[in-house]
């Protein structure tokens, strides 16, 4: 029978020389004092604040009779660097349904899809399409069910269902706040002024399209942190539907056009004797 011989294998290799020359090369791993504090959540929370960067945004909505209105900018910032003036911050949960984006852009994409996939889930097992009131909770439990984790989401869900047209507001906190008219980001104080002073309910699609076009305009020339293009949409009994998508920088020359100065005087000739 065939033998193997194990003899000279070893379990534990065999070093030659002192275990310290041998660790004396291995630096060991750099080492931290760890903050002491009773207050783990506000600790986190004040973290999370000295390195979350500087972001603004405008968006609105609001319900009038012909439905809802939705309206926003595509300008994406960090502080004062612009990175992008082609951001989508109208999302599509579903054909009846949007959502807008303000806060960070991953976190209110993201949670935005994954209602939108929610939402149809939902539709699937109940044979009927979610309500506003509804998709709104629904986003609003997920969220404050990660409050105090970093998330920055401040957006409003707009859309039409069996009731009619609604529209709720939600943050990252999970707050959630049913209304008419509502507008967020950094340029909300602005757009709120042409949005309160020009609002009646009984307007015409076109009136109010104008009305949002023209309250985004203001809150751009007005805010460092919101520009780009104006997209206007509406959402009535056959779903939602985009208006239009125009460049703030045209649209300050429709409202305030280039006027040509007279000239005050001519310069007569004058004969010197």
């Amino acid at each position: 029978m065939l033998k193997i011989d194990f003899s000279e294998l070893n379990s534990t290799p065999q070093f030659c020389g002192n275990s310290d020359d041998l660790l004396s090369g291995i630096s060991a791993a750099p080492t931290f004092p760890i903050p002491h504090t009773n207050d783990f959540d506000g600790f986190q929370k004040e973290a999370i604040q000295m390195v979350k960067p500087a972001k603004g945004t405008t968006t609105l909505a609001f319900i009038f009779k012909e439905g809802v209105i939705v309206a926003a900018d595509s300008r994406a910032s960090m502080g004062g660097y612009i990175s992008s003036q082609s951001v989508k911050k109208i999302i599509e949960i579903n054909p009846y349904m949007l959502g807008t984006m303000a806060g960070g852009a991953a976190d209110c994409q993201f949670w935005h899809r994954n209602l939108g996939i929610k939402c149809r889930l939902h539709e699937l097992a109940n044979k009927r399409r979610i309500s506003v009131t509804g998709a709104s909770k629904l986003l609003a439990n997920i969220l404050y069910s990660y409050r105090g984790m970093g998330l920055s989401v401040g957006t409003m869900i707009a859309g039409w269902d069996e009731k009619g047209p609604g529209l709720y507001y939600v943050d990252s906190e999970g707050g959630r706040l049913k209304g008419n008219r509502f507008s967020v980001g950094s340029g909300s104080p602005y757009a709120y002024g042409v949005l309160d002073s020009g609002y009646r309910f009984d307007m015409s699609v076109e009136e109010a399209a104008e009305l949002a076009r023209r309250a985004i305009y203001h809150a751009t020339f007005r805010d460092g942190a919101s520009g780009g293009v104006v997209s206007v949409y509406h959402v009535g009994p056959n779903g939602w539907k985009k208006l239009s998508g125009d460049d703030v920088g045209e649209l300050h020359y429709t409202y305030y056009p280039v006027e040509t100065t007279p000239i005050e005087q001519e310069m007569a000739e004058v004969s010197i004797s």
